[in-house]
């Protein structure tokens, strides 16, 4: 991941709705919500998940399907991890706390 990518990723995670839409899309598995089941797990609006998804999708930290009518939005597993990774490695130079600190119930 280069350092721009990083940067807009960060950026649409600046954001506490921005961040529960990811989170609801990651526990929503790879099957993904509908963008009015979204919204309603996050107790938002519709237009005002739809504003901040489309910038999450911007990002590329989500994708959109487009279903018929209906637009299906899923958690980029992938460049998620790659931003994780891109943290971790470039950012922090490999440092053995901060890996550890990555473990599963490290911290």
């Amino acid at each position: 991941m280069k350092s721009e990518q990083a940067i807009d990723a960060f950026a649409a995670l600046a954001s506490q709705t921005r961040l529960d839409l990811l989170r609801a899309l990651v526990r929503a598995g790879p099957e993904g919500l509908l963008a009015g089941a979204v919204a309603e797990a996050i107790g938002a609006t519709p237009s005002r998940a739809s504003f901040h998804l489309k910038t999450l999708t911007e990002a590329g930290l989500i994708t959109a399907e487009r279903q018929s009518r209906q637009i299906i939005y899923r958690a980029d597993y992938a460049r998620i991890g790659a931003l994780m990774a891109f943290l971790v490695e470039d950012c922090c130079g490999g440092n053995a706390t901060v890996r550890q600190c990555c473990a599963p119930g490290a911290c």
